[in-house]
């Protein structure tokens, strides 16, 4: 959670910024501004249980492994064999610290019924004590766990508060930065502590709350006071994990994300067209519809496809168990249990009433933390309010948003939602892209339907496509759309039957037009033939003709010029002119 970007109110204020040492407390740090007060004291209270003691001692673990701060801890409650036995499951090795000199432990058994309340006890003994083991491992930091013990006998305040306020100012000559663990007051006490000790010897205080709503535990951390610096000031949820104490700053995520240009498959070639390309590389889909329209199915296919290019993939699940969902995806012709044996994708289950609403965001952002994947399948999360979006379901839903996009995390949201209903409209305003899967019922049949009711940032279809589970994937095919409206199922099938054999008759009544058209064509073709030949005939015969008169003027010509010549006529025609 390092690389969780915080709004304005954590950064630095303009002048000389305060000097804080480093809790390696993942998000607390973030919230805080960079750690808790160095050379100053902190609360932190709490009621029992809810972590007080880890925090000390995560604060104290991690100052001697990763900053090279050793430190001291004195507790009041526990044997420090059973301290060191509490923390080892958490990876807290306290026995390996005191060995190498970057730890002192200082146990002290304390029954309040043998202190007597005098005016003349002081925290003395303590001081050389606690100064001798500073001394000895250059200790940098404290730990009092939990100092309030000391107090249960005591019946002036007077007397607790003067004490606190000596012991505050003697650590605070030794330059130690402390944490002093305090235990809640009762829940009509105007203060935080049973002693009010919060208002008079600390400059940070982290209160920790450990609530039960709807039988449902979670946990939260809320910074009440830091002098002199700014800081998250929200309820902030934590974990309590093997990997120890894991604060989510979510709430005070800003909205500065990377928006990516990069697109990503689907899975679905024909859904990828209707997007216009695919997913940009760390948008959010999601894919809304009631039970049984697939959106599951559709969540896998785009886990399938991110595995298949060798990316690392997470999905959670709300309702059904990873086996379950392995064995379902198979019918489909997706086997994604070799990307879950090649450790590309990681399937996480749980119940809704498992945890509490913050407690699911929490381990959701320990997952990405570990698995570190460019996709993550949210699969029921309607599921977390018992199938309704209600405003502390959107809420978290934001906040899980929030924090996949500013990872760049490509993510898949599923949610029970019947048609454009006011829940699914709430969550939609927060993600990219809003595919709606629809069951039609007609003929006795139930058929599904894919609607793209919004995809920002990208041109993308409008047309409604059916939406077919096969035994190779999900297909998307073309609805018949037509006078009956729209038909997808056998209806469509029936329908385009029926097209197809309209489409046969009449390429019959064409193929029948065209023999009967090309036989009068080869007819009028030989008639024009024939016409052609009687012409030709004719004209033949009229050239002979012509020809045969030429032949008989110049024969009569002939045969008068030789009638005469044997007459002795004259050369020239004589009509009894005289000349």
């Amino acid at each position: 959670m390092d690389s969780t970007v915080l709004t304005s109110l954590t950064a630095g204020a303009v002048g000389p910024n305060l000097e804080k040492a480093l809790t390696g407390i993942p998000g607390l740090d973030q919230i805080t501004g960079g750690g808790l007060p160095q050379g100053r004291v902190t609360l932190v209270a709490g009621s029992a249980g809810a972590g007080k003691t880890l925090l000390g001692l995560n604060f104290l673990v991690a100052g001697a492994r990763q900053y090279g701060e050793p430190g001291v801890l004195m507790t009041f409650e526990e044997p420090a064999a059973k301290v060191a036995l509490n923390v080892r499951s958490l990876g807290f090795d306290i026995d390996e610290l005191v060995r190498t000199g970057q730890l002192a432990v200082l146990a002290f058994q304390v029954d309040p019924s043998e202190i007597v309340a005098a005016g003349e006890f002081d925290f003395e003994p303590i001081f050389a004590i606690l100064d001798d083991a500073i001394r000895q491992v250059g200790a940098k930091r404290v730990l009092l766990d939990t100092i309030e013990v000391i107090f249960g006998a005591f019946g002036d305040d007077a007397i607790v508060r003067s004490e606190l306020i000596r012991l505050v100012r003697w650590l605070d000559d030794r330059g130690v930065t402390v944490v002093l663990t305090g235990e809640r007051g009762n829940s009509g006490d105007n203060g935080l502590t049973r002693h009010g000790i919060e208002e008079y010897v600390t400059d940070c205080v982290i209160v920790l709350d450990h609530r039960v709503t709807a039988e449902i535990s979670t946990r939260r951390l809320r910074v009440v006071k830091y002098r002199g610096s700014a800081h998250g000031t929200n309820e902030y949820p934590f974990l309590i994990s093997e990997r120890g104490f894991t604060v989510l700053p979510i709430t005070s995520v800003a909205l500065d994300y990377e928006a990516s240009e990069e697109r990503v498959s689907t899975g679905i070639p024909r859904l990828d067209h209707m997007l216009g390309g695919g997913l940009f590389r760390g948008s959010t889909l999601m894919v809304s519809g009631t039970a049984g329209t697939g959106k599951t199915s559709l969540g896998a296919h785009v886990l399938n496809s991110a595995c298949a290019r060798g990316e690392h993939a997470l999905m959670v699940l709300l309702e059904e168990s990873p086996d379950q969902v392995l064995r379902n995806m198979r019918s489909l012709g997706l086997d994604l249990r070799p990307w879950v044996e090649a450790g590309l994708l990681r399937i996480w289950a749980a119940r809704p009433s498992a945890f509490g609403l913050e407690t699911h965001l929490a381990i959701l952002a320990e997952l990405i933390e570990e698995e570190k994947p460019s996709v993550t399948v949210l699969d029921g999360i309607a599921s977390l309010s018992h199938g309704v979006v209600t405003p502390e379901v959107t809420s978290i839903v934001a906040r899980q948003i929030d924090l996949l996009k500013s990872r760049g995390i490509t993510s898949v949201i599923t949610a029970l939602g019947q048609e454009e209903d006011v829940s699914a409209v709430s969550v939609s305003a927060m993600v990219d892209t809003w595919l709606q899967l629809r069951n039609i019922e007609a003929n006795g049949e139930r058929n599904r339907l894919l609607f793209v009711l919004e995809s920002r940032g990208t041109a993308h279809s409008n047309q409604v496509r059916e939406f077919v589970l096969t035994d190779h994937g999900i297909e998307l095919l073309d609805v018949y759309i037509g006078a009956a409206g729209v038909l997808a199922g056998s209806a469509r099938v029936t329908q385009q039957a029926t097209e197809r054999d309209e489409e046969l008759r009449i390429a019959e009544e064409l193929a029948r037009r065209r023999r009967e058209l090309h036989r009068s064509v080869i007819e009028r073709e030989a008639h024009l033939a024939a016409t052609q030949d009687q012409l030709d005939a004719d004209r033949s015969e009229i050239n002979r003709i012509d020809l045969r008169e030429g032949h008989q003027d110049a024969d009569t010509e002939a045969d008068r010029s030789e009638m005469a010549a044997r007459r002795w006529a004259d050369a020239a025609p004589h009509n009894g002119e005289t000349r």
